[in-house]
């Protein structure tokens, strides 16, 4: 069973920032790629961010100049560096990997950004 246990959510003032990590409990090179996905109060859950195996990544285009996702492969962990934060950042953070067919979740971490 694999987990991923996100952390390093929190409130932040508008323009300030939060560095997210999510740990797995195997290998992150075992997955086809490790994804950051977010889901503000009435909306659908979106994609932020997406690091594959060979460590191409791609962003959510209003969020590609703000966020970075990077790894630490010896630690397991993949992480979401977030810049000048805004209020309508305020979400539920979600890490999320998948190697076909399957894919898993974490619980989720509370990014709430004030203005």
């Amino acid at each position: 069973q694999v987990q991923l246990v996100e952390s390093g959510g929190g409130l932040v003032q508008a323009g300030g920032s939060l560095r997210l990590s999510c740990a797995a409990s195997r290998s992150i090179f075992s997955f086809n790629a490790m994804d950051w996905y977010r889901q503000a109060p009435g909306k659908q859950r979106e994609l932020v961010a997406t690091i594959t195996t060979d460590g191409t990544t791609n962003y959510a285009d209003s969020m590609k100049d703000r966020f970075t996702i990077s790894r630490h492969s010896g630690e397991n962990t993949v992480f979401l560096q977030m810049n000048s934060l805004k209020p309508e950042d305020t979400a539920i953070y979600y890490c999320h990997a998948f190697t076909r067919p399957y894919q898993y979740w974490g619980q989720g971490t509370q990014v709430t950004v004030s203005s």
